[in-house]
């Protein structure tokens, strides 16, 4: 199963495995600078669509219990 790219650029998986969304694209948002300050930071993706979001993203996620990172 090929992992979606449109997805992939737009979602992270953070490393305990929550789905963070950016809120827009800063680069063609026409908003005041306010709006653009405010809206910086990713949020937690809403419940309803994180199934959908791991369906294309099959390979990205939490690591297997018995893994360790390595530095």
């Amino acid at each position: 199963m090929k992992t979606h790219k449109g997805t992939a650029k737009r979602v992270k998986i953070t490393g305990t495995g929550k789905v963070m969304l950016r809120t827009f694209n800063p680069k063609r948002a026409k908003r005041s600078r306010a709006k653009m300050y405010e809206n910086r930071e990713n949020v937690l993706a809403h419940g309803t669509v994180v199934k959908a979001i791991r369906k294309n993203m099959p390979y990205a996620g939490v690591a297997p219990a018995g893994a360790q990172a390595q530095d």
